[in-house]
């Protein structure tokens, strides 16, 4: 289907459209962190990259990436309209994907990244994040 915009109007639109985060996908963590007796994380730091949690003690960035917007391998497609535009702006968003984790790196933090098709899966997901933070059982 053709756009009903010129170019320059589309832009204009799309500039208009703010994003409301991945509020879903957050919730859906946050599930998993109560179910597993996860603590210690806090939302909206101020870190490079606004990531979704961190663990300031464990110095842990954890984000829960969009399979559209941050190109998964599995899950990632390229929409059938405009593709130049699409792979320019899904090519950008990864490379600024590794700068952030760059950065935090430097700063001593590390990094995780859970793939937005992988909060199906509770159990994977705990043990990514037990990993992560330490997290090891007594004896």
């Amino acid at each position: 289907m053709a756009d009903v915009f010129n170019k320059k109007k589309r832009s204009e639109v799309m500039s208009q459209i703010r994003s409301s985060g991945n509020k879903d996908t957050e919730l859906a963590l946050i599930l998993i962190f109560r179910a597993y007796h996860i603590s210690g994380w806090r939302r909206h730091q101020l870190l490079p990259g606004k990531p979704d949690f961190a663990f300031r003690t464990a110095r842990l960035a954890v984000f829960v990436d969009g399979c559209f917007w941050h190109d998964c391998p599995k899950h990632g497609r390229m929409p059938d309209g405009n593709q130049e535009y699409w792979r320019k702006k899904l090519e950008a968003n990864k490379a600024r994907d590794r700068r952030v984790n760059q950065e935090l790196r430097k700063r001593g933090w590390r990094v995780l990244r859970i793939w937005e098709h992988e909060m199906s899966n509770s159990e994977r997901v705990f043990r990514r994040l037990k990993t992560a933070l330490n997290l090891f059982e007594d004896g």
